[in-house]
């Protein structure tokens, strides 16, 4: 693993390579960016783990939302400064609801789809943060999470709130939340505590 890891120019562009994300059928998904950690993730899981230049780290594809990417081959270019990836896709790549972030000609607007506001994408990410706690996944953020233990979870927790306050743009402050409402889930999860108890106690002041 090493050995490939090695056959990439990490130094061309300053320790950051783009990825190019393809499905099985051939198309374009999404354009994206790993350091040697986030391919060294993808090649031990086997699901891909992208850098996050806003964020400054590695996080794994779908680790919040459920779509992650199976990785099914990967490619170099001629001067090794540039990935590709061919997957099998689950769900949409495009956090627009859009199957492809290429969904778009040049000039048309955005399509977001139709938001579910049912509880049914908390649950999904519940479970998953449960199943993660009860049978830990090497190169899982989420597992990693548990093993650190309470600080770490709490610590988290805190930055990711502090970075919804302090967001500038309103794509910000959705990326942010989301990343709140994931960071919530698992210090819940910690405790042992459930999203429908949580639920329970909004019916109740409500009455």
């Amino acid at each position: 693993m090493e050995e490939l890891i090695e056959k990439v120019d990490w130094e061309r562009n300053g320790g950051i390579v783009p990825v190019v994300v393809q499905d099985t059928e051939g198309e374009v998904l999404t354009l994206a960016y790993m350091d040697m950690e986030a391919l060294k993730r993808t090649l031990e899981t086997g699901y891909a783990h992208y850098y996050s230049r806003s964020q400054g780290r590695v996080r794994m594809k779908g680790e919040v939302s459920g779509n992650v990417q199976r990785v099914r081959e990967i490619k170099v270019d001629c001067d090794s400064d540039a990935l590709l990836l061919i997957v099998e896709q689950k769900g949409a790549a495009c956090h627009t609801g859009n199957y492809s972030c290429f969904y778009r000609k040049l000039g048309e607007p955005e399509r977001v789809l139709p938001m579910d506001y049912s509880l049914t994408i908390l649950r999904e990410l519940e479970e998953l943060i449960r199943a993660r706690k009860e049978k830990p996944v090497e190169g899982s953020y989420t597992s990693r999470l548990f093993q650190e233990g309470r600080e770490r979870i709490y610590k988290k927790f805190g930055e990711e709130a502090v970075e919804v306050l302090v967001a500038e743009t309103r794509e910000g402050l959705i990326y942010e939340t989301a990343d709140m409402l994931y960071h919530l889930l698992v210090l819940l999860a910690y405790n042992d505590v459930s999203l429908g108890e949580v639920m329970a106690e909004l019916r109740r002041r409500r009455g």
